[in-house]
């Protein structure tokens, strides 16, 4: 299983950045090479995105994995795409919730969908909170997806009991 971890700016921009999350890394050595993911405000990787490279580059050398998050409400950029090399892009929740209404948000995630792909980028979709939300993205082409339709944020200790337990994207659903 793969862990996500939002960073701030300020923590990112600090000289050291690399440094300690090299430190930390070495403290579990158990842990798999690629299964610990940044997540960045897209705002936040665009403001110095040469800056932004060069770290994420670091970060992949020592087997972290960057995702862009909250994709599509900054200044999103093709340029900044090519650039800055995050595995991931996490399409912000604004457009997620209104797509089955709003068309112009539909098209939106469908483009970001398949920019992703020419880029060879993953996709995940947050704030999916129904199953017609989840069976609409996964129509689309969007495998993964993340929100209250999925799971409540739960303390680390329960994350092993509910994956046992899940039982697919009906059952949080149930209660509809």
């Amino acid at each position: 299983m793969n862990i996500s971890v939002n960073v701030s700016a300020y923590f990112l921009q600090q000289k050291d950045f690399v440094q300690i999350l090299e430190r930390l890394l070495n403290q579990y050595p158990e842990l798999p090479k690629f299964s610990l993911e940044i997540e960045v405000l897209e705002t936040t990787a665009l403001e110095n995105v040469s800056n932004m490279s060069e770290l994420v580059h670091l970060c992949r050398e020592m087997g972290v994995n960057f995702a862009l998050d909250d994709f599509g409400t900054g200044y999103s950029s093709l340029m900044y795409l090519r650039h800055l090399p995050a595995r991931t892009i996490k399409v912000d929740k604004s457009f997620v919730r209104d797509m089955l209404v709003d068309m112009d948000d539909r098209a939106i995630i469908e483009g970001i969908l398949k920019l992703a792909s020419v880029f060879n980028r993953e996709v995940i979709a947050e704030g999916v909170e129904t199953v017609a939300h989840f069976e609409a993205l996964l129509e689309m082409g969007c495998e993964q997806v993340q929100g209250y339709g999925i799971a409540r944020p739960m303390p680390a200790n329960q994350v092993s009991e509910w994956v046992l337990n899940w039982k697919g994207i009906d059952a949080p659903f149930a209660e509809e």
